[in-house]
């Protein structure tokens, strides 16, 4: 049996890392009781990646590194999509910032408005594309996720400011990365979680990235080396 593309989202998760080279903190927040997918689990903010995230413009776009990690084992197209997809979900979940200043060329849809009314354009080049895990079949939703790690230092507004976030995740808050393991999370954000710790201190994007792929058959742990582009 194969995997059922159509049944499986593509979406983004966004890892802020901050004071990573004192007492590095990640943001995290917990998701509602009646949530279909990880009810009360702490997570880091992310979602699925929308049609219209393919069409909007990057004040400046992800790391050649990352892009040619995101292009193995995907769609290359889909790279700038999951970019924008983290930066949208990063904006809408905890109300930071990831952009430039700058004015938008096209008129932003409606799940951009109210980032681009703050004067900014969403920017990916801070994104580092560090894990890649699909859900394990029998879950009532499933997603290719792709975590980026991105230092608090890149984010355009107060890091203490959670005003403008959606109510999707409740008790946002900074969290000491040696504490994070405490808190009732999902099995693929501690395997997350083990990656970002050996990488608090290290600010080049990862040679090569995890890979933890759950199809109907079997689950594989694989290392994504990136895929060049072709004519």
């Amino acid at each position: 049996m194969t995997i059922d593309k159509s049944q499986i989202r593509n979406a983004a998760t966004v890892i802020v890392l901050r004071d990573r080279h004192d007492d590095p903190k990640i943001l995290m927040g917990q998701r509602g009781a009646k949530a279909a997918f990880m009810p009360n689990k702490f997570v880091f903010p992310g979602g699925a990646v929308d049609a219209e995230d393919a069409q909007i413009p990057l004040a400046a776009p992800l790391p050649d590194t990352c892009a040619a990690r995101l292009r193995e084992d995907a769609d290359p197209a889909l790279a700038h999509a999951v970019a924008v997809a983290a930066v949208r979900e990063l904006w809408e979940e905890t109300g930071l910032i990831l952009g430039r200043p700058g004015t938008w060329d096209i008129e932003p849809p409606a799940d951009w408005a109210s980032f681009a009314a703050t004067g900014h354009l969403p920017h990916a080049a801070p994104l580092q594309f560090v894990f890649r895990a699909l859900t394990p079949p029998g879950r009532p939703r499933r997603f290719d996720a792709r975590f980026f790690l991105v230092d608090a230092e890149d984010i355009a507004s107060d890091l203490d400011d959670f005003d403008a976030a959606c109510d999707e995740l409740s008790h946002l808050q900074w969290v000491a990365l040696s504490e994070a393991r405490s808190f009732d999370m999902p099995f693929i954000t501690e395997v997350v979680l083990a990656e970002v710790q050996a990488r608090a201190r290290d600010l080049a994007p990862p040679a090569s990235v995890p890979f933890f792929k759950n199809n109907d058959e079997e689950s594989l742990f694989l290392r994504l080396r990136g895929h060049p582009m072709t004519d």
